[in-house]
């Protein structure tokens, strides 16, 4: 025996091997993907160009001609008018861990040197779902487009409709297109943009019906899910359905973009579009 005793080894976890929050994993091909890295990226992955999530804001700032961006109709929160229990508890809550009102930003800004109104939806608060807050922020929008004349872009991420919010919520499809209609009767451009995932009452409304409809890559489109629609309709789906690639083979949008050229791919088209 030794004259000293060796210390016994300290089992290393994996949690403590790995920081969390510092790494994540990409769900297309499985590298794994430094924080840093995805920012440098705008939050896709370098390897196979999956497309994670990306807020609002950070969207704004990829877009946007630096120094632009000037929000409107700041300070808008959902009321609770069904009296859905806890309803209010859960808003206050998202608002306090998004730093968002709602689930949408608007604001003027220029791309390119184009002068456009933005409304951006955030998934991250409710899901992205539409309640009133939503559909009242984008008509806003829209009537300050038209006053301005600017163009209009609308980047869809969303769950669809806030059953919270019941018939309040489905009136704002028919509101956001009454006032997409007044936008094209002046003469203005409107420009859809769909991110994942763009479904249910956004897809059924104000998403499909830009002049031009734009999608991220491999990002999923439709009205009901997957499973669903194999139930509804007893049929086996073809390969790819409801994926941005599938959408542009039939006809539903005009174009797929990458996130890194979307910026310029907006700021050609306005410069073709606006009067």
């Amino acid at each position: 025996m030794g004259i000293f005793d060796r210390p016994p080894l300290r089992k290393i976890k994996a949690k403590d091997a790995m920081p969390e929050g510092l790494w994540t994993k990409c769900p297309e091909c499985s590298a794994m993907l430094h924080q840093l890295e995805l920012r440098q990226h705008h939050q896709t992955c370098h390897h196979c160009g999956h497309h994670f999530l990306l807020g609002a804001y950070d969207r704004i700032a990829l877009l946007a001609d630096p120094g632009s961006f000037e929000e409107t109709a700041a300070g808008l929160v959902s009321a609770n008018p069904l009296g859905f229990h806890a309803y209010e508890d859960k808003t206050r809550g998202l608002r306090e861990k998004t730093g968002l009102d709602d689930a949408v930003v608007t604001g003027r800004l220029q791309i390119g040197g184009k002068p456009a109104m933005i409304a951006v939806m955030d998934f991250k608060f409710f899901a992205g779902s539409m309640g009133s807050v939503v559909g009242e922020k984008i008509t806003r929008a829209i009537e300050t487009a038209i006053a301005e004349k600017r163009g209009m872009i609308i980047i869809s991420a969303s769950s669809g409709a806030r059953m919270q919010e019941g018939m309040l919520s489905l009136m704002q499809m028919a509101k956001t297109c009454g006032a997409l209609a007044r936008l094209a009767k002046a003469h203005l451009p409107y420009i859809s943009v769909l991110t994942h995932p763009t479904t249910g009452g956004v897809t059924a409304s104000f998403a499909t019906i830009g002049d031009i409809n734009i999608a991220e890559p491999k990002c999923m489109i439709g009205f009901a899910g997957p499973r669903v629609v194999k139930e509804t309709t007893h049929q086996n789906l073809p390969p790819g359905f409801q994926t941005a690639e599938f959408m542009l083979e039939h006809g539903l949008i005009d174009a797929i973009v990458p996130r890194g050229k979307m910026r310029d791919k907006l700021a050609t088209l306005l410069g073709y579009m606006m009067p």
